[in-house]
């Protein structure tokens, strides 16, 4: 199976696939962050990043890595655009494919995501919608395959998601699967992936999703409100109560939910074991969903090399599903030079 033109949820690629990607995004952070050598993987194109919600992380992240590429990053915020109003999703999407090299959009239906890969001739990527975060997947599949506990492939991890099920831990549900880990929810009934608390416009059977997954991989899936389950994770993952798809909730019926017996505190990730990691998607809720004492701990935190690791990952997105141009590095020597020609050519053999 080749690697699609779109990048709209993990689920579309192998692992094969992810890990080359994965590998891209190593060797890219590699040169330009110990060599000082920017790979020019995009010179002279255009992506334009459409936003129908404020963003911190994926905004910047799309936008510094256009640039580290020699390309150019557009910002289309709410608004601003025609986007299934006066015209057409798909008229939008046919002309916005023709004016750009790449498209990148962050919507609030998943559906307009699908409509615009579906009506652009140039490749999308989903920045984010309701269902799901896939270009977050990739930058946390990124930093626990950099922290790897000693001994252990990332098949042999357990990763656990504390807390509501939001789109990203479908997400997660999906990357850990597809590696082949042992995926653990640990919430309350009511905000379960099994029990439909992850809201979409077409109605998706998650667990099925997840299960199918898991035969492929032979990785496992336990939901729970028992916290025994998350005995022996290598990552503790959490994120906010009360997010951009959550208007209609309110922030005070949201603690009465999950407080304190969801709250990520040293406590908890001592009882999941002693070398547990600490993960956030970003931006948090300190005192909520997580103490100060754990997000700033030195060792058991790695949610800050996490929102890094974004911009690391996104460029190898980039890289991998927009259009290429030749690598500048003619007569340039720089130590990983090899290792990034080599995941280059990795890529350019996924995509025959």
């Amino acid at each position: 199976m080749s690697i699609p033109k779109d990048y709209i949820e993990s689920i579309d690629l192998t692992k094969e696939q992810i890990l080359a990607i994965e590998e891209l995004a190593m060797a890219m952070k590699a040169a330009i962050k110990e060599d000082g050598f920017y790979p020019h993987l995009l010179r002279n194109k255009s992506l334009g990043m459409i936003f129908q919600q404020v963003s911190t992380r994926t905004r910047l992240s799309f936008e510094t890595s256009m640039t580290d590429l020699g390309g150019h990053a557009q910002f289309y915020g709410p608004g601003t655009i025609q986007l299934g109003g006066h015209e057409s999703l798909g008229d939008t999407a046919r002309v916005m494919g023709d004016l750009l090299d790449i498209m990148m959009a962050r919507v609030n239906r998943h559906k307009d995501v699908v409509g615009l890969a579906a009506g652009a001739a140039c490749p999308v990527i989903n920045g984010m919608s309701e269902y799901n975060h896939p270009t977050q997947e990739l930058g946390d599949l990124l930093t626990m395959l950099e922290n790897l506990p000693e001994g252990k492939k990332i098949e042999d991890c357990k990763f656990a998601w504390i807390g509501d099920a939001t789109q990203t831990c479908f997400s997660l549900m999906c990357i850990c699967t597809i590696m082949g880990m042992d995926f653990v929810q640990f919430g309350p009934k009511g905000h379960q992936l099994t029990d439909g608390a992850l809201q979409v416009e077409n109605k998706v059977d998650l667990l099925e999703i997840g299960n199918k997954l898991c035969a492929v991989s032979g990785g496992t899936i336990t939901i729970s409100d028992d916290i025994e389950c998350i005995k022996g994770a290598d990552f503790i993952y959490t994120d906010v109560w009360y997010g951009l798809y959550d208007d209609e909730v309110s922030g005070t019926s949201y603690m009465d939910v999950f407080y304190p017996k969801y709250q990520v505190t040293m406590d908890m990730m001592n009882f999941a074991g002693p070398d547990a990691k600490f993960m956030h998607c970003l931006p948090a809720n300190r005192g909520e969903e997580v103490t100060d004492e754990v997000m700033d701990d030195p060792e058991r935190s790695i949610c800050w090399v996490e929102a890094e690791n974004r911009k690391h990952s996104i460029r190898a997105i980039l890289a991998t599903f927009g259009p290429r141009t030749p690598l500048n590095d003619e007569g340039v020597e720089y130590a990983s030079k090899e290792r990034l020609h080599a995941a280059l050519a990795k890529i350019e053999e996924l995509q025959a």
